[in-house]
């Protein structure tokens, strides 16, 4: 028995002793805790098309350009980059200093200097549909008999070029989605399709563990090239770790717990509950943490399909624009933003490219007010006079935009315009309007890289779904000249004009309804530092510190 004491009190105190360190260690540590709850699906940046799998891939991956917060291109792996006059070749010369993560893949498990024929090997990838949705973005890439069928090509370790097929203005910017971060062949040659879970990049942080649907820990790249205005190496915390709470009451909780040091996007926490009606945090929940609100490239809106060579469109009376303005003009956006969304948002009161653009500009193009007898005015010019004779209109919406568009019924209905709400499941509103099969849906569009292009490229007539993106089958000859000269202009200032002329005539013809510019919300303890925000909502951590 004696024997038996005394050995319960000898693992005890190894016990002890073994955790103290771990607890010390606990306590000097920075860690970045977030919750994402829509979980991650990937690491593997040919697959990094939506904002929970982009966020952790910012950590772990880099480009040869990136954004700074206001959005303008600055330089990344490639120290400096230049255009050729005639704007088809791209020309960038790397940094010397910049080296992979430390792993299995490379001889002694030592991560190699990254060369340009890394970038050539990485973007070629992407032309695999079996890889990456990524090849919409490279139809541009010259790889015909001109350029000896190399696109992307490494002129030596330290020079790459691209060669386009026609001027692309838009091109440096598409540059900077993660789609286009370097990676090693080494790792994928060694993990193939699990390159997915074993990702290796040259980021500010390294990956450790994840697992799926748990846990995901990131840490600190202590050969990270990217340094402070002090010449400080970053990045300055140890770890990140990303938790998958799907329950956002749960979720908040451990905000407030402390367990988690950011909680991010409007649909996290109770808006009612956390922020007043006038968008700032209530009282109670100021003095534990602070609110970060950012103009984000995203606009909602309600489309409507326009194409009278579609049978449901020829019994519709959405083919008709003075219907589409009128139901345009019968709806307050200001009173949807601030009572439904406790004034998260902006009222779309100007075209469908949104805040944060250069060309967003209200003076320059024209939106729709709420005005009730304007409404009432183009209906009888429509043919329905006090919305008698006018067929009830569907409009198809997933379950959490529900209360708006029962906000926007109800008002619609007082111009008699009778509109029927038809709740989907997301995966078939997706499948739906991509088919062309519902006249009026619900949906939002996410600026993928920062240029009005890839907003306005939903109203090209060449665009047409389900091959593209233009969900309306929209057409206007005026539209797709103005959008052919703009994706050729290298003159900011011009491609600013050529933009608002386009976004006036969509609005103007209204193949769509815009409800809102979105923001980016997340709420953080006040003990972090240095997180900054900007309009694409990316997640920036190399610069974050803890106090």
């Amino acid at each position: 028995m004696n024997k038996m004491y005394s050995i319960l009190i000898a693992f005890v105190i190894i016990i002890f002793n073994s955790c103290k360190p771990a607890e010390q260690e606990k306590d000097t540590r920075k860690i970045f805790n977030y919750n994402e709850m829509a979980g991650v699906t990937s690491l593997d940046p040919s697959t990094a098309g939506n904002v929970e799998n982009i966020w952790p891939v910012n950590q772990l991956f880099n480009g040869l350009v990136q954004m700074d917060d206001k959005l303008n291109i600055v330089p990344c792996i490639a120290k400096k980059f230049s255009i050729s006059a005639d704007g088809l070749t791209y020309t960038f010369n790397l940094r010397s200093d910049v080296y992979f993560h430390d792993n299995a893949c490379f001889e002694k498990a030592k991560g190699r200097k990254v060369v340009a024929k890394d970038f050539v090997y990485s973007f070629n990838r992407l032309f695999d549909s079996r890889v990456s949705s990524a090849m919409s973005l490279l139809t541009n890439i010259d790889r015909t008999e001109k350029t000896q069928y190399k696109g992307f090509e490494a002129i030596n370790d330290s020079t790459l070029q691209i060669h386009l097929i026609s001027p692309f203005s838009s091109f440096i910017s598409i540059l900077t989605m993660k789609y286009f971060s370097v990676v090693p062949f080494e790792a994928i040659e060694l993990y193939k399709q699990n390159f997915r879970t074993n990702p290796v990049g040259t980021g500010a942080f390294a990956y450790k563990f994840w697992e799926e649907g748990t846990k995901l820990i990131l840490v600190k790249n202590e050969n990270y090239f990217e340094r402070d205005e002090k010449n400080n190496r970053l990045p300055y915390l140890d770890a990140i770790t990303i938790s998958f709470v799907k329950d956002r009451e749960t979720a908040f909780m451990e905000l407030l717990s402390g367990r988690f040091d950011m909680v991010s996007g409007a649909d996290a926490f109770n808006a009612n509950e956390v922020l007043d009606k006038e968008g700032h945090l209530k009282e109670v929940y100021a003095k534990k943490f602070y609110l970060q609100k950012q103009t984000y490239l995203k606009t909602d809106y309600i489309g409507i399909l326009i194409d009278d060579n579609i049978d449901i469109v020829k019994t519709s009376p959405l083919k008709l624009k003075a219907v589409r303005q009128a139901i345009n003009y019968a709806f307050d956006r200001d009173k949807l933003i601030k009572y439904l969304r406790n004034s998260v948002g902006e009222a779309a009161h100007a075209g469908f490219i949104p805040k944060g653009m250069r060309s967003y500009n209200p003076k320059k193009v024209i939106g729709y007010t709420y005005n009730v007898d304007k409404a009432k005015q183009l209906l009888m010019e429509a043919g329905y006079p006090n919305g008698k004779g006018l067929p009830e209109i569907v409009m198809h919406v997933t379950d959490n935009f529900k209360e708006q568009v029962e906000f926007i019924q109800s008002q619609l209905a007082e111009c008699n315009i009778k509109v029927q709400i038809s709740i989907e499941k997301p995966s078939v509103l997706r499948q739906a309007v991509n088919s062309c099969e519902y006249n009026m849906f619900k949906k939002s569009w996410v600026g993928d890289y920062a240029d009005e292009e890839n907003f306005m490229s939903l109203f090209y007539s060449k665009n047409f779904a389900p091959q593209g993106v233009n969900f309306f089958h929209y057409k206007n000859t005026e539209f797709d000249a103005l959008y052919e000269k703009a994706r050729n202009e290298l003159n900011d200032n011009i491609k600013t004009e050529l933009y608002q002329k386009m976004d006036q005539l969509v609005i103007d013809d209204a193949p769509i309804i815009p409800l809102y510019y979105d923001e980016s919300v997340r709420l953080i303890q006040q003990n972090i530092k240095g997180l900054n925000t900007n309009p694409m909502n990316l997640l920036e951590l190399k610069r974050v510190t803890k106090n």
